[in-house]
């Protein structure tokens, strides 16, 4: 064992983690352990270090909160690691990113195809390793990507993107089609890999809160929550209960907004234009009170490691409106018969699915998956508020109405929450031993998402590594799809409303 540590929030929760040197020979032994235990699999950061390079497995578990890192070091002129895609999809994707990013040869993987780096890339080019120089161009000639072909009486391809109308990022989607039911679909990404976990290297750990405000314009709390904790677990400071419970407020605002958009848009997918209107009303005034409350309707620039900085608190009685008009026009969406309709039955995501993908947030919860970072790895105090809903037809509907319940999940926890901060004075951080590592983990509107740091003897982040609910989820999308006509994607897609700049970082 090489390192171990404890941090207990005063009146908190409290959770450990626990960091093993492990021979790559016994990873997958070591794995097939802790995942039969009831761990889950968090993330894997790979690491360019002056003595090799370094591979961290981190892995998750509740009531307690545990969390276990399992580190395998590797020769850097020949580094090599042995799958654990038998045991676990997740890992196998993460595999995937690890050899793109650090030029690790991968050992009995089923699929090691490039994931990160499209064909235009050079081979053997691995951003992410400290002797690679910045490249002036790309490979024009690149190799087409390997997309699976499907075949058979009248089956035919729709390709959509990468370039889209409006706003939205770029990604590719590619269906097989019979009439007008998919056979399969494929998705293909990072077509803009930015390189964000490289520009938090060097900085001081509080420059990098604008770059964590930035990873997921629509998370930026959540992605700024969790780096906050990582940063403050690596540096040995204790928040106080008032300063996580106004953070806890925030990600509940961020979520309310959120959430209250998605219900409107999956309504215009369907045609019913004015309840699209009506719920962007309500998102208007959620931005509003967002910007009172921080300055910003985005929610940023109100938390920094160790602390917390709001111009107000959200007023009761407007919280209680939202949730009243909510449920008025979620009362006229089920009304409508063509909207019941065209959500029930469509795109099913089977719990069994959710699992063995390791869905996460809304998308698993709809699944029947009960999964929640607020309950299973806490940081602020809750009350009885926190009541974690989920659904078990894992369709549009499903989808629809767990954002339904999780608006008002929000606002039981807001109510919660501000009764605690009446009265608070503030409260000064603490400071414990330095470990020089943290990880956080946050549950965005999305999901979890988790953020893992290391802080060099300088005071400098030497390593980031961010996790999006999106990376765990987008892989999930092409196995809803499958049996649902090519009309339904667009509301499908909208039901699942993935990141893109999460996952292409």
């Amino acid at each position: 064992m090489t390192g171990a540590g404890t941090r207990v929030e005063p009146d908190g929760p409290s959770w450990t983690r626990v960091t093993r040197s492990v021979e790559s020979a016994h990873l997958a032994t070591e794995f097939a352990r802790l995942t039969g235990a009831g761990f889950r699999l968090a993330l894997v950061a790979g690491h360019d270090d002056d003595d090799g390079l370094r591979v961290v497995y981190a892995l998750v578990a509740t009531d307690p909160d545990r969390r276990i890192e399992l580190e395998v070091r590797l020769d850097r002129d020949e580094p090599a690691l042995p799958s654990l895609a038998a045991l676990s999809f997740p890992a196998s994707r993460f595999e995937r990113e690890v050899a793109d990013l650090f030029g690790v040869e991968l050992s009995g993987h089923p699929s090691p195809k490039r994931l990160v780096l499209h064909q235009h890339w050079p081979r053997r080019y691995h951003p992410m390793r400290r002797d690679t120089e910045p490249i002036a161009t790309l490979d024009e000639t690149g190799e087409p990507f390997p997309f699976l072909t499907v075949e058979g009486p009248g089956i035919y391809e729709i390709p959509v993107g990468p370039v889209h109308a409006g706003l939205i990022e770029p990604g590719h989607f590619r269906f097989s089609v019979v009439g007008e039911t998919i056979v399969a679909m494929k998705a293909r990404l990072w077509f803009v890999h930015k390189g964000i976990e490289r520009l938090f290297e060097g900085r001081d750990p509080e420059d990098g809160v604008p770059l964590a405000e930035r990873i997921s314009g629509d998370a930026a709390v959540g992605h700024t929550i969790a780096y906050c904790l990582a940063v403050e677990e690596a540096l040995g400071i204790g928040v106080p209960p008032a300063t996580q419970a106004l953070r806890g407020l925030l990600l509940e605002l961020e979520r309310l907004y959120n959430h209250v958009a998605d219900l409107g848009a999956l309504c215009n997918d369907v045609g019913y234009g004015v309840l699209h209107a009506h719920f962007a009303t309500l998102r208007e005034r959620l931005l509003r009170t967002n910007r009172r409350v921080t300055r910003h309707r985005l929610l940023r620039g109100a938390i920094t490691p160790g602390r917390v900085a709001v111009a107000s608190v959200p007023r009761r009685h407007e919280l209680d409106a939202i949730g009243d008009e909510v449920q008025e026009l979620v009362a006229l969406a089920m009304a409508n018969s063509i909207l019941v309709d065209r959500f029930t039955g469509t795109s099913v995501l089977a719990r069994q699915a959710a699992v063995d993908m390791g869905a996460l947030g809304y998308v698993a919860r709809a699944s029947g998956v009960d999964v929640d970072a607020r309950r299973d790895h806490p940081f602020c105090p809750r009350g009885d508020a926190l009541t974690i809903p989920t659904q078990t037809g894992g369709d549009v509907m499903a989808r629809f109405q767990q954002r339904v319940q999780e608006i008002g999940v929000s606002l039981a926890l807001l109510r919660d929450l501000l009764e605690r901060l009446e009265g608070t004075c503030g409260e000064a951080t603490t400071v414990g031993p330095v470990r020089r590592s943290g990880l956080g983990i946050v549950e965005g509107w999305r999901g979890a998402i988790a953020h893992r740091v290391e802080v060099g003897d300088d005071g400098h982040l030497s390593r980031v590594k961010i996790v999006d609910p999106s990376f765990f989820n987008w892989p999930a999308l092409p196995v809803a799809l499958s049996d649902t006509i090519v009309p339904d994607f667009p509301v499908t897609n909208k039901s699942f409303n993935l990141s893109y700049a999460g996952n292409d970082l």
